[in-house]
C-alpha cells in the first residue's frame, strides 16, 4: 500500500464508521462460530496499525506480522511487544501448527500468489484450527481505492472459493457482508467513473453521518453467520484445515 495509506489508517482506525462497525461485526462472527480454547492462540496477518489486536486479544494471546516498518511499529505499541515481519507467502519465521486462529483481513487481495499464501497459513494452524478472511468483492467495482491500495483483484464467491480450495482448505462459512450501504457505495463508484472523480474513499465523513453509517453497517453482525445477505462490498469466510 502507498505510504498515505497507512498514515490515514493510522490516524482514522479509532474513528472512522468502517474500522469500528468492521470490528464489531467480526468480534461477534468469531464468538459464533469459531470453537475456540481458553487459551487461544491467534495469529494475524497484514495487522497495518494494530487497529484489530485489541478485539481478536478478547479470544486468546495474539502474535502479528506486518511488513511496512512505521505501521509495524505502531502496532508493536499497541500489541505491547515486537510484530513480526515475515512476508507472505512463505511467513519465514512463523511457527509451524501453533495457532488456533489466523486472521487475514482484507490483506489477501494484497497478495499476488494468493493460493500459496493459503497453503503456508494452513501449515501454522493446531489441529481443529481455523483461517478468517475478509477480502473485497466484485471486480466490476474496481476503482482508484484499489489502484492506492495496491490490490491484485477483488473477489467473487466463485474465485475465494477458488483459491481456498485449490489451498487444500475446506469452507466452513462464506458469505457478504457490508451489504446494507452496498447500494451507496455501487452508486458513488460508479458516479467516480462517470464523472472521472474516483478517489480512494478513504475519508472521514461529518460526524453525523459517520456515525449513522457505523449504526448501519454494525447492523450486519446480528445476519453474518446467521442469515444469507445480499451481495455487499466485501466477502467473510472461515476455513480450516481437512
Amino acid at each position: 500500500m502507498e505510504r498515505i495509506v497507512y498514515d490515514r489508517m493510522a490516524e482514522l482506525d479509532e474513528r472512522h464508521w468502517w474500522y469500528r462497525a468492521r470490528r464489531e461485526i467480526l468480534a461477534d462472527l468469531i464468538r459464533r462460530r469459531i470453537e475456540l480454547p481458553q487459551d487461544a492462540k491467534i495469529l494475524e496477518i497484514g495487522c497495518g496499525t494494530g487497529h484489530n489486536l485489541e478485539m481478536l486479544g478478547r479470544f486468546g494471546t495474539v502474535d502479528a506480522i506486518e511488513i511496512d516498518d512505521a505501521a509495524r511499529e505502531v502496532a508493536a505499541r499497541r500489541l505491547g511487544r515486537p510484530v513480526m515481519k515475515a512476508p507472505l507467502p512463505r511467513l519465514t519465521g512463523v511457527p509451524e501448527r501453533a495457532y488456533d486462529l489466523v486472521a487475514i483481513l482484507d490483506v489477501l487481495e494484497h497478495v499476488e500468489g494468493d493460493r500459496a499464501a493459503l497453503a503456508a497459513m494452513a501449515t501454522k494452524l493446531r489441529p481443529g484450527g481455523h483461517i478468517l478472511i475478509t477480502v473485497p468483492a466484485h471486480p466490476w467495482m474496481w476503482s482508484a481505492h484499489d489502484v492506492v491500495n495496491h490490490h491484485q483483484r477483488r473477489y467473487t464467491r466463485r474465485t475465494l472459493r477458488a483459491a481456498v480450495e485449490s489451498a487444500g482448505l475446506k469452507i466452513e462459512m462464506m458469505g457478504w457482508f457490508n451489504s446494507l450501504l452496498f447500494p451507496l457505495a455501487a452508486g458513488a463508484r460508479i458516479a467516480g467513473r462517470l464523472t472521472g472523480k474516483e478517489d480512494s474513499d478513504d475519508r472521514l465523513p461529518p460526524a453525523p453521518v459517520n456515525a449513522l453509517f457505523e449504526r448501519v453497517f454494525g447492523l450486519e453482525r446480528y445476519f453474518l453467520g446467521r442469515l444469507p445477505l445480499p451481495p455487499g462490498v466485501s466477502l467473510a469466510a472461515i476455513v480450516s484445515a481437512p
